[in-house]
């Protein structure tokens, strides 16, 4: 067995089920705050709950997508050394509670996310914006393309589904920046559902159309949530392309610094996340994916979707948990 295969071998067995307790002691953490109206206290329990259960992990991990440059946030850091220090080196992209705002205010499609994936298999991406499209899978490369026009991508998408531009429903950020993007969509025929925050749930809601109702994701976003979207759709077979947003000089020289030479590249999901990549995510409140947390009387249920690109495996884990003590 090669480096490779005993690398992937440790990936399996470490986060099969492992990973599924980060996410959930994530996910049980934040759920207490929601619709307080807190966001920073919701986000940070959520950190600190999934930092603690990532340290119990037998893995050499080094976050590459977190709460920040290492300046900027105290744990969970872009370059932040987590597990035990005794298992294989892996790359780590995390988003402990994905859509603070959504929390606060208990709206749906709050997420606890992470991405593990062999060392050096994840994009370094800088926290500006990047332009997205997606789709999920099923299709032909070559259906979508960044550069193309709105009408054209939905044109093309509706043609390989086989279905009217009017079936297609696009997922968008409701933003103003995103106006003239919204009335061409529109334009077209096709439905749009905006959403308020929830970059990575916008994405991987296109994985699964039948269930969430959602066919392509389209708009600009955060770089970070980005590439965790992409490790989502490399583990379901969907497209996405992205290119960062660098307007600016300082936004240049923060990517040089993080290794990318080339500003206008567009990155496919294979780029952003290569190897073979594991993906959870838990249900904070309820979505169109995910159920959030419940809390009874003498136990707390938890949803969560556990994704491998390797094997295409998607697992989903509805969990009912009596030892409340471990929360």
């Amino acid at each position: 067995m090669n480096m490779a295969q005993n690398i992937a071998a440790g990936l399996d067995r470490i986060l099969t089920m492992e990973v599924v307790r980060v996410t959930e002691r994530a996910a049980v953490a934040a759920a207490r705050l929601r619709g307080r109206g807190d966001e920073k206290a919701a986000d940070q329990v959520a950190v600190d709950a999934m930092r603690q259960e990532l340290n119990r992990l037998a893995i050499k991990g080094t976050v590459v997508i977190g709460e920040g440059e290492r300046d900027e946030a105290p744990m969970l850091y872009i370059g932040e050394e987590v597990g035990t220090g005794k298992g294989p080196a892996v790359d780590i992209a995390l988003d402990p509670l994905e859509g603070t705002t959504i929390c606060a205010k208990n709206l749906p499609n709050a997420l606890a996310v992470i991405a593990i994936a062999e060392k050096g298999s994840l994009l370094f991406a800088p926290d500006v914006y990047m332009d997205k499209i997606a789709i999920g899978p099923g299709y032909a490369e070559g259906i979508i393309d960044i550069d193309a026009r709105p009408a054209e991508n939905i044109a093309n998408l509706a043609k390989a589904k086989g279905v009217a531009v009017s079936d297609i429903t696009a997922c968008i950020l409701d933003r103003p920046r995103h106006t003239k993007l919204i009335d061409a969509v529109r334009a077209t025929g096709a439905a749009i559902r905006l959403i308020g925050d929830g970059d990575v749930a916008g994405v991987i809601h296109t994985t699964d159309p039948d269930e969430t109702g959602i066919d392509i994701y389209l708009g600009t976003g955060g770089a970070p949530e980005g590439v965790l979207a992409a490790a989502a759709l490399r583990c379901t077979g969907g497209q996405m392309q992205g290119r960062l947003i660098l307007d600016t000089p300082e936004k240049v020289a923060r990517a040089e610094k993080m290794g990318i030479s080339d500003p206008k590249r567009v990155y496919r999901a294979q780029d952003m996340a290569r190897g073979d990549v594991l993906f959870a995510a838990t249900g904070v409140t309820d979505g169109n994916l995910l159920d959030g947390v419940k809390f009874g009387r003498t136990f707390i249920t938890t949803h969560t979707i556990v994704l491998r690109s390797s094997s295409r495996t998607v697992r989903e884990i509805k969990a009912r948990h009596q030892d409340l003590e471990k929360f």
